[in-house]
């Protein structure tokens, strides 16, 4: 039975670490933003604006010091539980003496699916990414991008109906970054699964985003929404297309001045 669409929504949401602190640190601050169902948010602002907070607040590992967070069905419009997630880290963290096969079938084995079962999803995953031939292999036999592929394997698997990305690809090389950009946005293509994107990269968020949400230097805020019209699939030749050069320049003026403020508020503080 298929899940139903299930929109994940931020409401109001601020989010202060050491808050009974002589020196509180304000995160997060009036926080709102829907993440639609079967679409792709990219979440882009400088560093330390609280991209990655966000994203564990919508995974439940934070709670907000004010605002909600909740789960909308679609159909009804009513609040429902929260739906299934995966999460790919920019960190591999694969267990080295496991093989492919093994660590990407390691989640489906914690929730007891049978053997023969989660081998055959497992492959399955693991064709997804390009990785057939390699399921014997250990992870310090393979490259950054293919650990990185085994990783996003790992949780394909899992099924998710919402899948969160946390810079995933940025300790890769740019080559390597640019093919799997193109490979993910594939995969989220077919699989219609509900993505939430953290990157640093304006191309990255125009190339798999359907929707960006830029945020402003801590405390984050959201600056801007912006959806992405551009067709699919994308790849390296989107980058030459006028509307590509427009949204970037868009994002990039935003950005460049959040950014400087950013920097400024680290040189008052320092």
């Amino acid at each position: 039975m298929t899940s139903p669409a299930v929109a994940v929504e931020i409401e109001s949401v601020g989010l202060v670490f050491g808050a009974q602190t002589d020196a509180p640190t304000v995160a997060l601050q009036d926080v709102s933003c829907r993440f639609e169902p079967g679409k792709v948010t990219a979440l882009i602002g400088p560093s330390g604006c609280g991209k990655s907070t966000l994203l564990q607040i919508a995974r439940g590992f934070l709670n907000p010091t004010q605002g909600r967070l909740r789960f909308v069905e679609i159909a009804s419009g009513t609040e429902t539980s929260r739906p299934a997630m995966a999460t790919v880290w920019q960190a591999f963290n694969l267990f080295p003496w496991l093989t492919v096969l093994e660590n990407v079938a390691f989640g489906l084995d914690l929730a007891g699916v049978p053997r023969v079962e989660r081998d055959a999803r497992a492959r399955k995953a693991i064709a997804a990414v390009d990785l057939n031939g390699f399921e014997n292999r250990f992870p310090r036999q393979l490259s950054g991008g293919m650990r990185q592929r085994v990783g996003i394997a790992r949780a394909l698997v899992m099924e998710p109906d919402v899948l969160l990305l946390d810079e995933p690809f940025g300790a890769l090389d740019a080559q390597t970054r640019l093919v799997l950009q193109e490979q993910l946005s594939k995969l989220v293509e077919t699989s219609g699964t509900t993505a939430i994107l953290v990157t640093h990269s304006i191309e990255e968020a125009i190339l798999l985003a359907d929707r960006i949400i830029v945020m402003t230097a801590r405390p984050g805020r959201v600056c801007d929404q912006i959806d992405v019209s551009l067709p699919r699939p994308r790849s390296l030749a989107t980058t030459h297309e006028p509307q590509y050069a427009v949204l970037f320049d868009r994002i990039y003026g935003m950005l460049r001045d959040e950014v400087m403020r950013a920097m400024i508020i680290e040189s008052e503080g320092a």
